[in-house]
């Protein structure tokens, strides 16, 4: 194959928001009453959009329709204002962004975060990368896993979906990657880890963004490495 784009996941691939997530939720819930829970707990809490985060950070017993409503509202109260107090790039990504670029490798990003906030998050971050897409959590828009949100991003970009590596750091995202024809690629350095990468169907693994550009130079040849 040749690889013309790669695809990221936002949050635990490109950003690290985790404490910026963290600390808002536990805003969210302190102000509901309720307890909160460590900031390596929300590793596994993201990934599924704010609707399923709302959620999963409710106590048993209080995960009810009017709860979860509440917690969502008071979710995007907190992380609106509270976005990018902590949230920094992962270190390599910015150089790795630019050189794709140089190449001419179109990037795209595609999150399950809220549609306004991934574009505030990309447009603040890596305001000098010239993204051919940004496509967050939106009404009448499947979240990842299921592929349409991938498959809009390929179509932005001009590239057919066989032509895009997608890198992530979760399940999800591998699963996404497959269902829409793409090279899935995980990353190592963001919320989850390896096997639950590879249960997921990777099909490649990076430890620092640099190495992307490895599996970029072997596409046209031997393809990505496992």
């Amino acid at each position: 194959m040749e690889c013309k784009a790669v695809l990221f996941d936002l949050d635990g691939t490109l950003l690290d928001t985790l404490e910026d997530i963290a600390d808002a939720v536990n805003r969210a819930l302190a102000s509901l009453g309720l307890p909160s829970h460590p900031k390596d707990a929300y590793k596994r809490f993201v990934g599924e959009g704010i609707g399923v985060l709302a959620r999963r950070v409710l106590p048993p017993g209080r995960q009810g329709e009017q709860d979860a409503r509440a917690c969502l509202d008071a979710i995007g109260r907190e992380y609106g204002g509270g976005l990018l107090v902590k949230t920094k790039p992962y270190a390599g990504v910015p150089e790795l962004l630019r050189e794709l670029a140089k190449r001419n490798i179109r990037c795209a990003v595609v999150t399950n975060k809220p549609h306004g906030l991934a574009v505030r998050s990309v447009e603040t971050l890596f305001s000098d990368i010239p993204f051919g897409a940004v496509l967050g959590e939106r009404k009448g828009v499947s979240a990842k896993p299921d592929p349409a949100i991938a498959l809009e991003a390929a179509k932005a970009l001009g590239v057919a979906p066989s032509e895009c590596l997608y890198a992530g750091d979760s399940g999800i995202d591998m699963k996404t990657a497959a269902a829409a024809g793409m090279v899935p690629v995980g990353v190592l350095w963001g919320f989850r880890g390896r096997d639950e990468l590879a249960r997921s169907g990777a099909k490649a693994f990076i430890a620092h963004p640099s190495e992307m550009l490895e599996i970029i130079g072997g596409c046209a040849t031997a393809g990505p490495r496992s």
